[in-house]
């Protein structure tokens, strides 16, 4: 695999191969069972002979691990499962000299409940962080505000009885979501993104980032179109696939946001490459990284998905060119990563003598590095691994347990 970064050196990620290292099952240095930074910086050099541009390291700020590290209660601190801030300072130098730029993961969405600022909000309604969640009021009849659904199964809502009031959870209820609308509370996530551009990071993926702010009126979403293209299993399975996300994520306001965001950036020359959770992920990819104010590049879950064929692949990155040239923006394609099966087990179980699907997966790859944008690997990826089949006794990860 061989750099695909040319020309202007400040625009390195435009074509870049970021190879994504999730930090807890990547590699062990001190034989805990649980992955570390240590352990990452002894693979750099393999990592390195790849030929990648850059790594993109999951979370490993601070955190209960409710979510494994993506409820953040700390933004400036690395979780003693993970090592230390040093240890942290020693990867960048490491992976600096090796020619690798780092890009590490940013939860702007929301925090863990554990975090100083939701303790204190949920506290009472006249602190200093009261304002910095989602608080509503019940309905007369003590239901929720309106229909929203968490990713993770059920209402988008939890009861906290020392407000009286129901705050607002896209995912866990162990993970409350931010108040955008608040000034106080951008102001604070951009210093957050400030401590790791001082600290010399190349680049953010910013986690769940069409998620930041929700309709004003909370209005409920509608019954998603039955003519849908998501398949009946994945709806009956999760019932949040069943409503048309409207109003609960991808608001109009998000894009002054981003164009705040990216000032910092370009203060830093850091880049910026946002996850996009959206039915329409290929028209928010484009929208994201337009006229180059706000994301430098974007990927959604088109290719994450069960869905596979030539005409697949063909037909998204058709889409995305129509909205993406007029605009002047960015792609970074994924044929697998944490939130999904890995791309050998989900698109070729048909499949089954290893040398063809060692063949298979070279062709995956090329096919990834093929596309016009940038793309990521997935730890393992470049081995051609298949996903690992794990007793339900032993899953840990909630989404899993719970789908």
């Amino acid at each position: 695999m061989e750099s695909s970064v040319q020309g202007d050196k400040t625009e390195w990620w435009r074509g870049a191969s970021i190879y994504q290292i999730y930090p807890r099952s990547f590699c062990d240095s001190n034989g805990d069972g649980v992955g570390d930074l240590p352990g990452i910086i002894s693979r750099l050099p393999y990592i390195a002979e790849l030929g990648v541009d850059a790594i993109w390291i999951s979370p490993f700020f601070r955190s209960p691990m409710k979510d494994f590290g993506y409820d953040v209660a700390d933004y400036c601190d690395v979780d003693p499962l993970f090592g230390t801030l040093e240890d942290f300072d020693h990867l960048l130098v490491k992976a600096h000299a090796l020619g690798l730029k780092v890009i590490i993961d940013q939860v702007l969405s929301h925090t863990s409940d554990q975090h100083d600022w939701f303790k204190r909000s949920r506290m009472s309604r006249d602190n200093p962080t009261a304002d910095w969640y989602v608080w509503v009021d019940p309905l007369p009849d003590g239901s929720p505000p309106n229909n929203w659904l968490s990713v993770f199964g059920g209402s988008a809502w939890q009861w906290e009885p020392r407000r009286c009031q129901y705050y607002l959870h896209n995912f866990l209820k162990s993970q409350p979501d931010l108040n955008f609308y608040n000034e106080a509370v951008q102001a604070q996530l951009i210093d957050t993104v400030r401590f790791w551009c001082e600290r010399g990071v190349d680049g953010f993926r910013f986690d769940a980032c069409n998620f930041h702010f929700h309709d004003r009126a909370l209005r409920s979403n509608p019954p998603k179109p039955s003519k849908d293209s998501v398949g009946s299993a994945i709806r009956q399975s999760n019932p949040y696939n069943m409503q048309d996300h409207v109003y609960d994520k991808t608001q109009a306001e998000n894009l002054t946001f981003l164009k705040r965001l990216r000032l910092l950036l370009n203060q830093y020359g850091v880049a910026g490459l946002g996850e996009v959770g959206d039915d329409n992920g290929v028209e928010v990819m484009a929208q994201y990284t337009a006229n180059g104010d706000k994301l430098h590049m974007a990927y959604s879950f088109n290719f994450l998905t069960e869905a596979f064929s030539a005409q697949h692949i063909r037909s998204e990155v058709e889409r995305f060119e129509v909205k993406i040239n007029p605009v002047q923006g960015w792609g970074c394609w994924a044929f697998s990563n944490h939130d999904s099966e890995r791309v050998l087990t989900r698109w070729t179980p048909h499949v089954t003598d290893p040398a063809e699907r060692r063949c298979v997966a070279k062709v995956l790859l090329a096919v990834l590095a093929s596309l016009r944008g940038s793309f990521c690997v997935y730890q393992g990826e470049e081995l051609g691994l298949d996903e690992a089949e794990v007793d339900y006794d032993h899953l840990r990860d909630p989404y899993g347990i719970a789908f």
